[in-house]
C-alpha cells in the first residue's frame, strides 16, 4: 500500500513537473492565438471602414454626443480615450486614421508587440468617445483588444514570423533593427506628454499598461542587444510565456462566460421557456435587413421552437464539453453557423464577426494547419497566374505555420513554440 502510494506521489510529481515546464518553456496555442488576433482586428478594421462616411456622427467632435458632454462623463467615470486630448477636428481625423492603420498592421503582424498595444488604444477611444453606441459585440471587442496585449499573437501568420526567419537565414549579416527603436522612441514621448498633461485618464489599468508594455519593450531591446542567450534571456522568455499562456487561459474562460451568463440568464425568461423568443426580434424593423428572409424563418413554429431551445441548450452547455474534444468540436461548429445566420438575417455582422473570432481561440490545431495549408496553396497558384511571374519556382507549399516556425511541424501533438513577438 506504500509502495502504490509512493508510485503514485512520483507520478503526481512528475506530471506537474511537466505542466510547470509546459507553460513557462513554449508560449501555447500558436494558431489561436494568431486566429484571435486576426479575427478581431479584421472586425474592428471593416467596422472602421463601414462606419467612415459617419465617423463625425459617432465619434466626431460636432456629433449628437457632443465633445463636451463625453467630456464631462469621462470625468466622472475615469476612461481612457485619447480623443478627449483635444476637441480639434484634425486630432479626431487623425486619431481614427492612425486605429484604420493599427488595425490593418494587427491585421498582417506586423510588430504585434506594438501594434497591439496601439490596436487597443485605437478601440478604447473610439468606443470610450460615444459609449452609447454599439452593440454586445462592442463589449466583446473592448476586452479582447485589451487581453491581446498579453498575448504573443505573432507566432505564426504574420510577417514578424517572416522577418524572423529571414533573420535566421542572414545570421550573422544581420543588420540592427532601427524600425522597433524608433517606434518605442515615439511612443514613448507620446507617453510622456500624455501622463504630464494628465490625460491618460484616472483609471489605473489602462495607464499601468501603457508604461508597462514601454518599459517591456525597452529591456527586452535592452538584453537582446547584449545577445541571444544568457540568463536574462530566458528568464525574459519564461516570463512572456507565462503571461502569454494567462492571457490565453483568460480569453478562453471569457468566452465560456459569455455563453454560460447568456445561457442561464435566457432560461429566466419566460419566451425563452415557452418557446417563442426568437420570433419576436424577426419581427422588428431594426432587427430584419432581410423581411422575406425574417417571414420564412418565423412562418414556422416548430422551427421557431427549435431554434429557441437550441440556443439556450448551447449556450449552457458549451463550456461543460471542454472536457470532451468531439462533442466541443459540434457545439462550435454549431455557434459558429449561429452567428452567421445572425449576422445576415437580424442585420448584426460586427457582433457576429466578433463572437466567431472569440469562439476561434476552441479551434482544433489540426484544422487550423489545414486551413492555413490551404490558404498557402491557393496564394501560391495566384502569384503564379499573376502577370510576369514566371513558374520556373514553384509554389510555396509549406503551410504558414511551417514557413514561419518550421519547429512547430516537429512536435507530435497540439504545436507549442517558444517565440518573441
Amino acid at each position: 500500500m506504500t509502495r502504490l502510494a509512493l508510485s503514485a506521489s512520483r507520478s503526481a510529481s512528475r506530471s506537474v513537473s511537466l505542466g510547470i515546464g509546459r507553460v513557462t518553456e513554449t508560449a501555447l496555442g500558436p494558431y489561436q492565438a494568431a486566429v484571435v488576433r486576426i479575427g478581431f482586428s479584421a472586425t474592428w478594421l471593416l467596422f472602421l471602414l463601414r462606419e467612415f462616411p459617419h465617423r463625425q456622427e459617432l465619434y466626431g467632435p460636432d456629433g449628437p454626443w457632443s465633445w463636451d458632454l463625453s467630456q464631462q462623463l469621462i470625468a466622472d467615470n475615469g476612461a481612457f480615450t485619447v480623443l478627449m486630448w483635444s476637441g480639434s477636428q484634425l486630432w479626431f481625423e487623425l486619431v481614427y486614421v492612425l486605429a484604420v492603420l493599427a488595425s490593418v498592421l494587427l491585421l498582417l503582424g506586423w510588430r504585434t508587440r506594438t501594434l497591439s498595444v496601439v490596436f487597443m488604444v485605437g478601440v478604447l477611444s473610439l468606443q470610450n468617445r460615444s459609449i452609447f453606441v454599439g452593440d454586445g459585440g462592442d463589449n466583446v471587442l473592448h476586452l479582447m483588444s485589451l487581453y491581446l496585449v498579453f498575448t504573443r499573437c505573432g507566432q505564426v501568420w504574420s510577417l514578424d514570423a517572416r522577418r524572423r526567419r529571414e533573420a535566421r537565414a542572414r545570421v550573422p549579416e544581420t543588420a540592427p533593427d532601427r524600425v522597433g527603436p524608433a517606434l518605442w522612441t515615439v511612443l514613448g514621448l507620446l507617453l510622456v506628454a500624455g501622463t504630464a498633461a494628465g490625460k491618460l485618464g484616472g483609471d489605473w489599468l489602462v495607464p499601468t499598461i501603457l508604461w508597462g508594455m514601454w518599459l517591456a519593450q525597452g529591456v527586452w531591446w535592452a538584453v537582446e542587444r547584449r545577445g541571444r542567450g544568457g540568463e536574462p534571456r530566458m528568464l525574459l522568455d519564461i516570463v512572456g510565456n507565462l503571461v502569454h499562456n494567462a492571457a490565453l487561459f483568460v480569453i478562453m474562460a471569457e468566452a465560456c462566460l459569455i455563453y454560460a451568463t447568456a445561457g442561464w440568464y435566457k432560461i429566466q425568461g419566460s419566451r425563452w421557456q415557452d418557446g417563442t423568443a426568437v420570433y419576436y426580434p424577426l419581427h422588428l424593423d431594426y432587427f430584419s435587413p432581410w423581411p422575406a428572409l425574417s417571414d420564412l424563418m418565423s412562418s414556422s413554429g416548430t422551427m421557431v421552437m427549435l431554434v429557441t431551445y437550441g440556443t439556450v441548450i448551447v449556450q449552457v452547455a458549451f463550456p461543460f464539453t471542454l472536457f470532451n474534444r468531439r462533442v466541443k468540436n459540434v457545439l462550435l461548429a454549431v455557434m459558429m453557423t449561429e452567428h452567421a445566420v445572425i449576422a445576415v438575417v437580424l442585420g448584426l455582422p460586427f457582433f457576429s464577426l466578433a463572437m466567431i473570432a472569440a469562439d476561434a481561440v476552441f479551434l482544433p490545431t489540426s484544422f487550423l494547419r489545414r486551413l492555413g495549408d490551404g490558404a498557402a496553396r491557393a496564394r501560391g497558384r495566384l502569384l503564379a497566374r499573376l502577370p510576369g511571374n514566371g513558374r520556373t519556382k514553384p509554389p510555396d507549399r509549406r503551410t504558414p505555420g511551417e514557413a514561419d516556425e518550421p519547429a512547430v511541424e516537429e512536435q507530435a501533438g497540439p504545436p507549442h513554440v517558444g517565440f518573441k513577438a
